[in-house]
């Protein structure tokens, strides 16, 4: 199979999934109008950047595309959000192609105003295939877009050997969360929850509070914890590179993702945690509920309920075996329902699926024309 993968080269998932798919064969070409940094494209995967960039790239990008999908000629072009790269694939006119929907581009993108509805619909129509993250947003692609069809759900899978049970040496209780530091995500409502359960416990509690990742709103939550009092408990931790999210993890008891917006597509992170046996706290937004079994892998909580968001924080704190009986069956889950491999396989069945009701569509035409 040859495929042109239309997606940025900056972000962790379209790097895995090129990664991936470089592995098993596949003839691959990433056209991106992102800069890769760091991350080394491998061999045999051939990196065209697209001369245009930012907004107006979507669209001043799609000569450069069309020039380039004559040289290639693929069997499918891939591309991944509906809203920028979806745009430029729909310019282009090449058929078959299949569209990823991963997140804001169908929930933030087509509420900022009708234009951007009505681009983020007539890309969604416009594509031979559709496919989703998760379930929940899938049924949001139904609802942007009544009667599109099936679309495929296609998870990011978890690297179960990178992430497994390793757990580092640490003082007390460690509560943990890996996020953006943006208002969606919900990390200020995650501080709130950890006041309350550090002032039922007492200031001298061996209780703490780990947060990684980086983003805008970092000086404000460093100044709410602050006046919450337990800036002393709370360690900011920073951005660090993927390849380092699996030590993090090991260092925590629980994991926590107190996230407010549907646009959560999918609990990637969450996934994570669970690899690594740690018990889960999530709010029922977006596709965080589907990656949880409450009860049994972790506990599924309102969103912005902060009183019940500390609770179930206590719960785990206060029966340990129940913590780790609940990582245990998290682990067991992902490895029966989230591997990375598995992943692989439905992508390259998405893709095949897609290459062959193309080719029989135009055999059923070319029979009408005759």
């Amino acid at each position: 199979m040859k495929l042109l993968m239309l997606a940025p080269a900056s972000v962790i998932h379209t790097q895995r999934w090129v990664e991936a798919l470089h592995e098993r064969g596949i003839q691959l070409v990433l056209a991106t109008q992102h800069d890769e940094g760091s991350w080394q494209v491998p061999d045999g995967v051939r990196l065209v950047r697209l001369p245009h960039r930012g907004t107006p790239g979507y669209f001043r990008n799609v000569p450069a595309l069309r020039r380039l999908l004559r040289e290639v000629r693929p069997d499918l072009l891939s591309a991944h959000y509906a809203s920028g790269y979806g745009t430029t694939a729909a310019l282009a006119g090449f058929r078959p192609w299949l569209l990823s929907v991963w997140g804001s581009d169908v929930y933030d993108f087509p509420y900022e105003g009708w234009l951007q509805g009505w681009l983020l619909r007539c890309n969604l129509r416009h594509a031979d295939a559709v496919a989703s993250t998760s379930e929940a947003m899938a049924q949001q692609v139904r609802r942007l877009v009544p009667g599109i069809g099936p679309v495929a759900v296609t998870p990011f899978g978890i690297d179960t050997e990178r992430f497994a049970p390793q757990p580092q040496p640490h003082e007390g209780i460690v509560i943990g969360t890996v996020k953006t530091l943006a208002p969606k995500y919900g990390i200020d409502l995650l501080l709130r929850a950890f006041a309350q359960v550090l002032s039922a416990a007492g200031p001298s509690a061996l209780l703490s509070l780990v947060i990684v990742g980086d983003g805008p709103q970092r000086a404000e939550l460093e100044a709410l914890s602050a006046t919450l009092g337990i800036a002393a408990h709370v360690r900011f931790a920073g951005a660090v590179p993927h390849a380092e999210v699996p030590l993090w993890l090991n260092r925590f008891d629980l994991y926590v993702a107190a996230s407010r917006l549907d646009s959560e597509s999918f609990g990637v992170a969450v996934l994570e945690a669970s690899a690594c046996a740690l018990p889960v706290v999530v709010s029922d937004v977006g596709g965080l509920p589907e990656v949880v079994v409450q009860g049994e892998t972790g506990w599924v909580v309102p969103r912005e309920d902060v009183p019940a968001l500390a609770q179930a924080i206590q719960r785990l704190i206060d029966a340990p075996e129940m913590g780790r009986r609940l990582g245990a069956a998290g682990r067991e889950r992902v490895l029966a329902h989230y591997r990375w491999q598995h992943s692989v396989d439905e992508m390259l069945r998405c893709f095949e699926a897609v290459i062959s009701h193309r080719a029989q569509r135009r055999t059923v035409s070319a029979g009408t024309l005759q």
